[in-house]
């Protein structure tokens, strides 16, 4: 028997076997049980999560030869040529190669012939939004009032591209992705299908890649099975895949932390040599530093993180700030706009990886505003003392009516300053002792500027005008 790919082997044939698209499923197997059906049905969403194989599974029921009913028998005529796609009463176009007016036109034609062994036509086009807007003007009599034997099912990946004057013609039924978890237990068995053994962690990897689309899962999973060997395991598809590990990237991180960027540098040489791309490089740490920014607010679901939170340790879980996390997911977002510019990517790989040693001080401007005002509170409530801070001046040449060389000291805490003379002090071994008459009028510029290093005394320092010694006496005249 010809090998066939899991993809199409594991193609669901009845609604209950369409995985993550309750709404959709309960809601046409009501309407068919009711007799509630419509001559249009559009079809929209993401690909490979069953549009197609619903446009089938709608068909086949009917025309089963025991229906029209919900669930098809799968062994009359009808519902065997149906799967098969040779079936003369339902017709699947390709909307992406029959785009033209004169396809449509053909269509108009042959609606106008009954079906020949079912009860009613179908015509299924599959991505409809490929049409011209000839074609879909020419199609539009045609779906608003077909003969009652004509049934349309269109189906799309790219909705707003159909007008909204065929959208109004159809029962509209959108797809949604589907869930990681569920994409992983459809893995799991179709390798117990084919007695392969895979490991939890691989399977979930090959879940998170397909993105919600299980035709995607499906695909990968068979080339993933052609190089395992009869196990799958998260090693092998590392090496043959050429991916980084979480166990890497956390290895990578904890160097950076460490203060350890030449280590960090190297480990990310050994990867590139290892045959890791740079582009799966920016990825897997993108996802990585994803993963923490959700953990740190509170996000624990595997489904959702993309990776498995137990592997990440609890030191880097609390290392970063939210806003430091989000600053090292934007550096790498930005980085893989970039690298197609770039000289050299893997020079921006690196320099990325050497600016996240200095990630635990960044702050973000909105922090450091938050904690300005926050330092702003704290000083005007009086809850933060400051510490009193002393500052010493030593004027050369400062004459009372007794010269000697005094001190003055100020003593400044926030806004009050108080000055204090010094009292006589015997002057220092082999130094001259100083007197008023050794004062000089030339002298006066150097007073006012020693005396203007005070807050308190600069203002009685610009007033002088003036200085007279006379004996043991020194004048001092001020500006009134």
């Amino acid at each position: 028997m010809a090998y066939e790919v899991t993809a199409t082997r594991k193609r669901p044939q009845i609604f209950d076997n369409l995985v993550g698209q309750e709404f959709v499923v309960s809601t046409i197997k009501h309407a068919i049980e009711q007799g509630r059906i419509a001559h249009a049905y559009l079809f929209s969403g993401p690909r490979g999560v069953g549009k197609t194989s619903s446009a089938r599974i709608l068909a086949r029921a009917l025309n089963c030869e025991q229906g029209p009913s919900a669930n098809p028998c799968g062994v009359c005529s009808n519902c065997r040529e149906i799967t098969q796609g040779n079936n003369v009463d339902v017709i699947e176009i390709d909307g992406a190669s029959n785009t033209s007016v004169n396809d449509i036109r053909q269509i108009k034609d042959e609606v106008l012939f009954p079906p020949q062994a079912s009860k009613y036509k179908i015509y299924i086009i599959d991505e409809v939004h490929m049409l011209s807007t000839s074609a879909f003007n020419a199609l539009l009599k045609t779906i608003e009032e077909p003969p009652a034997y004509i049934i349309f099912i269109f189906a799309t990946t790219e909705l707003q591209k159909v007008p909204a004057t065929i959208r109004s013609r159809c029962q509209q039924f959108h797809f949604q992705l589907i869930d990681i978890d569920l994409i992983k237990s459809c893995l799991l068995e179709a390798a117990a299908e084919m007695e392969v053994q895979a490991d939890e962690d691989a399977l979930f990897w090959i879940a998170k890649e397909s993105t919600g689309s299980m035709r995607d899962a499906y695909t990968l999973f068979d080339q993933v099975v052609s190089f395992s060997q009869g196990h799958i395991t998260m090693e092998k598809i590392s090496s043959k895949l050429g991916l980084v590990g979480i166990d890497q990237i956390v290895a990578i991180v904890s160097h950076l932390l460490e203060n350890k960027t030449s280590q960090a540098l190297h480990a990310v040489q050994d990867l590139l040599s290892a045959g890791v791309s740079v582009e799966q490089c920016i990825k897997d740490f993108t996802q990585f530093f994803r993963s923490l920014l959700f953990i740190k607010a509170g996000v624990v679901e595997d489904a959702i993180l993309g990776i498995q939170s137990d592997r990440i340790p609890l030191s880097l879980r609390n290392a970063y700030t939210t806003e430091q996390l989000e600053a090292a997911l934007e550096l790498f977002l930005k980085l893989y706009r970039d690298i197609r510019y770039s000289l050299n990517p893997r020079f921006e790989l690196e320099l990325a990886v050497s600016r996240l040693a200095s990630l635990t001080h960044i702050a973000s401007p909105t922090a450091l505003v938050r904690k300005i005002a926050q330092l702003r509170e704290e000083l005007l409530s009086g809850s933060v003392k400051l510490p009193v801070r002393k500052l010493e001046v030593q004027p050369e040449l400062i004459a009372t009516q007794a010269f000697v060389e005094p001190k003055i000291k100020a003593e400044a805490s926030s806004s009050v300053v108080a000055i204090s003379s010094a009292v006589p002090t015997t002057p220092p071994p082999g130094k001259k002792e100083a007197t008023a008459r050794d004062f000089k009028e030339q002298d006066l510029p150097l007073l006012v500027s020693k005396l203007s290093s005070a807050p308190l005394l600069s203002q009685v320092a610009q007033a002088i005008t003036g200085v007279h010694t006379e004996g043991e006496s020194l004048t001092l005249t001020f500006s009134t």
